[in-house]
């Protein structure tokens, strides 16, 4: 009687970039880690100029060391810079809303949104 491989864990590496999703479909040994993922993706070739682990990384997005053990099904995640901040985004909509309020005639103190 032959005996059968253990069967390999399918995971996903993904990157979101600004006007579209770069994606790689792997199986991979039973035990695989975040690291290893990442190496047989094609990552590091695809985008040479980027440091995965500067950036961050991590699984369904809760950050992963590279030697996290992986589960089958898991989607790797390699994180990107924000293009901007959200306290100064934050800030900016309640500019919006007051002036829009002070059209209306119905102007609140600063301290109040």
């Amino acid at each position: 009687m032959a005996s059968e491989a253990a069967p390999g864990i399918r995971v996903q590496v993904c990157y979101a970039l600004r006007d579209g999703v770069w994606q790689r479909s792997l199986e991979l040994a039973p035990g695989a880690t975040v690291g290893q993922a990442l190496a047989a993706s094609g990552f590091a070739r695809q985008f040479p100029d980027l440091d995965a682990w500067a950036l961050g990384v991590g699984i369904y997005g809760r950050r992963a060391a590279p030697g996290t053990a992986l589960a089958d099904g898991d989607r790797v995640e390699v994180y990107r810079a924000l293009s901007f901040d959200p306290k100064e985004s934050r800030r900016r909509r309640v500019e919006h809303r007051r002036a829009k309020q002070a059209k209306q005639g119905r102007e609140r103190p600063p301290g109040l949104l």
